[in-house]
């Protein structure tokens, strides 16, 4: 059975008797989406060349970086980076289309990390995100009890930003690392949340 996962939302106004300053407060009415890194031993299917940057300081690249299985290298595009079978990273931007790297980046070029990595349009760099509640499905059922514990169990940070147009107003994307498996984004972890809670902290 899935059930929906949410936090009493109670913020005290003030400070504590330590002094420490009140929490962030609340902000409702959030969508919450997720990307995540493609591994390329879980694609099969028709390959096709793939070109761009041997290397990630390079404009206009078309150097053949490999062969590739055609789904893999939609889901680079899509996500924005990939893990190949031998280890290195396909990696891919707006501007810049595809390169080859030791990890896989953030818009700003420093490494992703899993459950840490947060994008959002209007919210300034640097700043904590908190899922306090994970609200619904977009269809308004229950979302993934597993799913929301581990994402409203993590401490995310604004170090990414969405390709131009698919990112909008109250709308967060969280990294989750590596896909898992063949058919990741059928499973319960390729998610979307509507009406979801958020706590954001501004840059210290």
């Amino acid at each position: 059975m899935r059930w929906a996962w949410a936090v009493p939302l109670v913020v005290l106004a003030g400070c504590s008797s330590t002094g420490s300053p009140p929490p962030p407060p609340v902000d409702e009415g959030w969508q919450v989406t997720v990307y995540y890194t493609a591994v390329e031993s879980f694609h099969s299917g028709p390959s096709a060349p793939v070109r761009g940057c041997p290397v990630i300081d390079c404009d206009d690249g078309d150097d053949l970086l490999g062969t590739f299985p055609v789904s893999f290298a939609r889901a680079v595009k899509d996500e924005g980076t990939g893990r190949t079978a031998d280890g290195r990273y396909l990696n891919w931007s707006h501007d810049k289309g595809y390169w080859l790297d030791t990890e896989p980046r953030d818009s700003f070029g420093k490494p992703l990390k899993p459950f840490v990595s947060a994008a959002a349009d209007g919210v300034r760099t640097g700043s904590r995100v908190k899922l306090v509640s994970c609200g619904q499905t977009p269809e308004g059922g229950n979302v993934d009890f597993a799913v929301c514990q581990k994402l409203a169990a993590s401490s995310w940070e604004i170090t990414d930003e969405f390709t131009p147009g698919l990112g909008g107003e109250r709308h967060v994307d969280l990294y989750l690392g590596e896909e898992t498996g063949p058919g990741f984004t059928e499973s319960a972890w390729y998610t979307t949340f509507a009406k979801a809670v958020l706590e954001i902290a501004p840059p210290s």
